[in-house]
């Protein structure tokens, strides 16, 4: 087991995750050191002293430790597994738990930074942390993933708590998982629903949780489509990923008036310029079926999905995708983050340079987090707020960001992007400036 807790002192930058500071973005950095590449610009408009700019740069603790796992047909599997609590100086901190094998150190901690600025821009009282198995689920069985939840939850339980630390889920993960880890982690500490945060509504999760994301994406692309004086029912979108986030922001998209043209899984796409029928989409998708063989739609690729014609793109599954071979070839006028990093900094500049206008994951993402705060809350006050009041509050908090975020852009001249990093950066900050953190 391995641990780096909050020294600084005569250790290198490079071991306590500070990546390197690029001066200019490219497709080949890390996902952390896409991840700070921002926020390092941000710094320097904010003229950020070195100290500061150190500490909200690196990771407060790291985590890594071995996770043995009986596996069903009798054989010992060993996972590794991480928790990175990157900065708390707003809160506890929160961030969800990622099963995949791309899981690995590095991911883990870009996902955390991410979490921490996502947190203060969406002004959740939170700090920022994430969690991840490298494994994946889908060859596991449901008792090797219980065994390896509950197991992983054992090795991580003394740095998590409900003024410490709350997970959720997050790619891989689901409710069922979040049951198995407060149930592991109330064998210690008692009935505990307030350690982690998706849970099953049965055992204390929100109503509302596991739309939340894909919500909260509708709402933020519903408020810059009115900036930019689009009419939501006579726009088209495409959708990389179907699977919660994706299936959800479809479904809340063209609820609310949109015509959905394209969504895909890992498997290739479907497109209809006519839109698509979702319902039955939906029942194809339940047989464990691609996207890609619906017959209500022609057959693309998820690269070919990216460069369709529409009015409103929103990446919905893994990070990198949009980079600078295909960023030129986007023909949306509004792209959507609904992944954590799938527009790599190199691509970002196109885009903002081609007049394609970018809706930052940090905050077009954060209806998943807002409604774990609901449900945090709701789990301390020991009392269940209905969905008609979550919904509402996450409109609140979703649409007042948003317009923040559009205002701090329009006065200082700024992307989207770096607005939501200034306006999260200078709270964390200030945190950590009152605090006495240096």
């Amino acid at each position: 087991m391995e641990t780096k807790d909050d020294v600084r002192g005569g250790t290198e930058a490079t071991e306590l995750g500070i990546s390197t500071r690029h001066t200019e973005p490219s497709d080949d950095m890390t996902p952390f050191e896409a991840a700070t590449f921002f926020f390092h610009r941000s710094a320097d408009r904010l003229e950020l002293r070195d100290e500061m700019r150190e500490v909200l740069a690196s990771t407060y603790r790291e985590l890594a430790v071995q996770v043995p796992v009986r596996m069903d047909d009798g054989r010992v599997v060993v996972f590794r597994g991480y928790r990175i609590q990157h900065n708390g100086a707003r809160g506890p901190y929160k961030g969800g738990i990622r099963y995949h094998e791309s899981a690995d150190l590095d991911e883990v901690r870009a996902l955390a930074a991410l979490m921490t600025w996502k947190n203060a821009v969406i002004d959740v009282p939170f700090g920022g942390a994430k969690g991840g198995v490298q494994c994946e689920p889908a060859l596991l069985s449901s008792a090797e993933l219980e065994r390896l939840t509950r197991r992983f939850t054992g090795m991580i339980a003394y740095i998590i708590g409900v003024n410490r630390d709350i997970p959720a889920p997050d790619m891989g993960t689901n409710a069922q998982v979040m049951a198995w880890m407060m149930d592991a982690y109330g064998h210690r500490a008692g009935h505990t629903p307030g350690i982690v945060t998706g849970k099953p509504v049965e055992l204390g999760g929100s109503p509302g949780r596991e739309e939340a994301t894909g919500r909260g994406v509708v709402i933020c692309g519903r408020e810059a489509a009115k900036r930019m004086d689009m009419t939501w029912s006579d726009c088209s979108i495409a959708i990389q990923g179907f699977g919660n986030v994706g299936y959800w922001t479809a479904a809340l998209a063209a609820e609310q008036g949109a015509k959905v043209v394209a969504v895909s899984d890992v498997a290739g796409g479907t497109y209809n310029k006519d839109g698509l029928d979702l319902e039955a989409l939906s029942r194809h998708q339940k047989q464990s079926l691609s996207v890609s063989e619906f017959d209500g739609g022609d057959k693309v690729s998820n690269e070919e999905l990216l460069e369709l014609e529409c009015d409103i793109l929103i990446p919905a599954a893994i990070h990198g995708v949009i980079h600078c071979k295909n960023a030129g070839r986007i023909k949306a006028k509004l792209v959507v983050e609904a992944a954590n990093g799938p527009t790599t900094p190199a691509a970002d500049e196109i885009l903002n340079d081609n007049g394609v206008t970018v809706l930052p994951d940090i905050l077009a993402n954060a209806g998943g987090v807002t409604v774990s705060y609901f449900e945090w809350v709701q789990n301390i006050q020991q009392f269940r707020w209905e969905a008609d009041q979550v919904n509402f509050e996450l409109k609140k908090k979703m649409s007042k960001a948003t317009n923040q975020v559009f205002s701090r852009a329009e006065q200082g001249g700024l992307t989207l992007r770096d607005a939501a990093f200034d306006i999260a950066v200078q709270r964390v900050a200030h945190a950590a400036e009152v605090r006495g953190y240096i």
